[in-house]
């Protein structure tokens, strides 16, 4: 991005830019995770797994991004978006290919690691700090909204035509080719893959990685450490992160307790995707009028009230109508969540210098759901079948989403009072800004 970008709004940018970091933003996680939340009946089928072996998968592919998310931030601090995330969406396609070949034990532990790899080191930082440069100073809650509500968008248009592919392929008894559909579904979302990175390579533009800016990121990554405002969005991540992983299981849920076959579940899944853009740009415009903590609060304190009356037995005869009615909610609100949790970065005045630095630092904590979640999940649903597992699997989404609201709160507090953090102190600063005001800008000193 160019030096002035902090200070632009988006209007002054090429919409391309926002188009190219949507697609290849949502595309590069469509092979680990939109198989899995759009087919998954038919994956634990195909692949012959259980709920708890395909949560360990998961896990492995948390452990390797959890080990990528940090140095990724530092990298993103230092070399050009551009050519980070065209590599690492090519090297996320590759493995579509060896996914479709549908391989069993050892080789899909293998396979979720190496995604875990690609999908995150030289992508996710990169890809944030990029959208917070794009917004600039004043929009920032309508840049992440957009980023993620055109990605929600994006995944609902990509799923749809998934769908369609799928069930041209599949049997009229839905399990003859359930295994060829399947393949087909992942070869699709492998070729899209692909499409994502000629964007990005041709629409994000060069940017210089040996600014001044750059060569001191390394200097602030003990205070982004050691500021309890980073801990505290690490912590809200976790919880919003946790909630958004809990709509994998809504298919399993239509098929298993509201009785839809599993065609009807996919297309339920892929409809409710469509809901992404709605909540997340909603949220956006809010928390540029209020603050990203404050919204964040309530669509948490949202959460628990859905989830408890899903925790709760119900009479088969409103049980459809309540279920569908809170889940059709719930999207809304975990999508909210998920357009702004990284426009507390702008809130808590972190500096764009270290901008990769603590979006690595955030999500290397954040997304540790991506390790435990799905075993959990998968475990509590083992344990119980039937609506009496989903029933102490809502509960738990509801424990989650009120440890959300204690903690958004709280960072709400802290941000009314702030000091900005900062990479270096003001007399180096004074001595950097002196020395490369006309090339550099760095967001605060």
């Amino acid at each position: 991005m160019d030096d002035n970008r902090a200070n632009q709004s988006p209007n002054q940018h090429s919409w391309l830019v926002i188009f190219s970091l949507i697609f290849a933003g949502e595309m590069i996680f469509s092979l680990p995770f939109h198989v899995a939340r759009f087919f998954r009946p038919s994956l634990l089928d195909s692949f012959a797994l259980s709920h708890g072996e395909l949560g360990d998968n998961f896990a492995v592919y948390g452990i390797t991004a959890m080990i990528c998310y940090f140095p990724g931030g530092i990298i993103a601090d230092l070399f050009s978006a551009r050519r980070l995330l065209t590599i690492s969406l090519l090297a996320t396609a590759l493995g579509g290919l060896y996914y479709a070949q549908i391989p069993s034990g050892v080789g899909l532990y293998v396979l979720f690691g190496y995604w875990g790899i690609t999908s995150v080191l030289m992508f996710w930082a990169g890809m944030i700090k990029a959208t917070r440069d794009w917004g600039g100073t004043d929009s920032q809650g309508k840049a992440f909204g957009i980023l993620d509500g055109g990605r929600g968008l994006v995944a609902a248009l990509m799923s749809t035509v998934a769908v369609v592919i799928f069930s041209q392929w599949i049997g009229v008894d839905g399990k003859t080719n359930q295994l060829k559909s399947l393949q087909m579904v992942i070869y699709f979302y492998s070729a899209v893959t692909v499409v994502a990175a000629f964007l990005v390579w041709h629409f994000i533009p060069e940017t210089s990685s040996d600014s001044i800016e750059n060569k001191h990121s390394f200097e602030g990554v003990k205070r982004i450490i050691s500021s309890s405002r980073i801990w505290l969005q690490a912590l809200i991540i976790i919880c919003a992160y946790s909630v958004y992983k809990g709509l994998d299981f809504y298919g399993l849920y239509a098929v298993e307790v509201l009785s839809m076959d599993t065609l009807e579940s996919a297309t339920f899944t892929s409809a409710a995707a469509y809901l992404r853009p709605v909540g997340a740009i909603a949220a956006g415009i809010l928390a540029d009028r209020f603050s990203a903590s404050k919204v964040i609060g309530w669509n948490f304190l949202i959460l628990v009230f859905l989830y408890g009356l899903l925790s709760l037995g119900w009479s088969e005869a409103i049980l459809f109508n309540l279920a569908m009615f809170n889940l059709l909610t719930s999207f809304l609100a975990v999508f909210a969540l998920r357009g702004i949790y990284f426009a507390l970065v702008e809130e808590s005045n972190v500096g764009h210098n270290v901008t990769g630095t603590a979006v690595g630092f955030v999500s290397l904590i954040g997304y540790t759901p991506d390790i435990f979640f799905n075993s959990i999940a998968g475990r509590i649903l083992d344990a119980n079948e039937g609506i009496k597992g989903f029933e102490n699997y809502f509960l738990f989404l509801a424990a989650i989403a009120l440890t959300g609201v204690l903690i958004a709160f709280l960072l709400h507090r802290m941000n009314v009072k702030l000091i900005p953090i900062n990479t270096i102190n003001n007399a180096t600063n004074n001595t950097i800004n002196n020395a490369t005001n006309s090339a550099t800008n760095l967001k605060r000193d």
